[in-house]
C-alpha cells in the first residue's frame, strides 16, 4: 500500500531564528543544504508515484538535494500566511500578546495580498492537496509507489491532521523539525502516523 511521505525543507536563516516565513522566500542556509542533502538515505529504495513541492525555493532545493526527481509544483503546498506576523517570532509577538498561540488566536491582518489564514483557511488547501493525491494514495494511479509532499512545517502538520481526520488546530500535536521525513500509511484500511519528524543520522 503507498505511504505519504511528508519532507520539510531545510533549515534557513529565519527558521534558524524561530521567525514566521510564510511568502517571503528565504533561501537555505549552508547547513540547510547539507540537511537537505541527508535525506537522500531515508528516500532511498522507495518509489515515488508521485511528487509534489510548494513553489518556495527553500522547497524546491531541498527536493532537488534529496534526490526527488520529477516533483510537481503544487502551490496549495505553501506555508501558512502568517499576515502581520510575517518575519516575526514568537517572543517578539509575546510582547504585546502574552499567551498568544498560533493554533488557538491565529495571526493579525498583513498587507492586502498577504492578509493572513485561520487555521481553517490553512485546512481548506491541505484538503485539496489530499483530494488531488487521494487516486495515488488509493491505488487508483500509478504503480502504487508512494506520494511524497516537500513542504512547510506549520501547513504539513495541518496537512497531517487533516489526513488523520482530526481538525486543523490539530496540527499543534506534531512537532516537525526541519530536514525530516515523516510517513502516513494505513492500519486496517484507516490512516495511521508510520513514522514521524524523522531526522539524517
Amino acid at each position: 500500500m503507498s505511504e505519504l511521505l511528508l519532507v520539510r525543507h531545510g533549515e534557513t536563516e529565519w527558521s534558524r531564528d524561530g521567525r514566521h516565513t510564510g511568502f517571503t522566500d528565504v533561501a537555505l542556509t549552508g547547513r540547510g543544504e547539507r540537511q537537505a542533502e541527508a535525506l537522500r538515505p531515508l528516500l532511498a529504495g522507495r518509489t515515488a508515484a508521485k511528487v509534489l513541492v510548494s513553489p518556495m525555493k527553500r522547497a524546491l532545493r531541498t527536493a532537488e538535494l534529496a534526490g526527488l526527481d520529477g516533483a510537481e509544483v503544487d502551490p496549495d503546498l505553501h506555508e501558512w500566511d502568517y499576515g502581520g506576523y510575517e518575519g516575526v517570532t514568537t517572543a517578539e509577538i509575546h510582547r504585546t500578546r502574552p499567551g498568544w498561540y498560533l493554533w488557538d488566536d491565529g495571526v493579525v491582518p498583513g498587507p492586502p495580498e498577504h492578509p493572513g489564514e485561520t487555521p481553517a483557511e490553512v485546512g481548506a488547501r491541505a484538503d485539496r492537496v489530499l483530494a488531488r493525491i487521494a487516486p495515488w494514495l488509493d491505488g487508483d494511479r500509478g504503480d502504487g509507489g508512494d506520494v511524497v509532499l516537500v513542504a512547510h512545517g506549520h501547513f504539513l502538520r495541518v496537512l497531517t491532521a487533516r489526513r488523520l481526520g482530526l481538525p486543523p488546530a490539530a496540527g499543534a500535536l506534531f512537532r516537525l523539525d526541519t530536514a525530516t521525513l515523516s510517513r502516513i500509511g494505513t492500519e486496517h484500511g484507516r490512516p495511521a502516523l508510520v513514522a514521524w519528524n524523522q531526522a539524517a543520522a
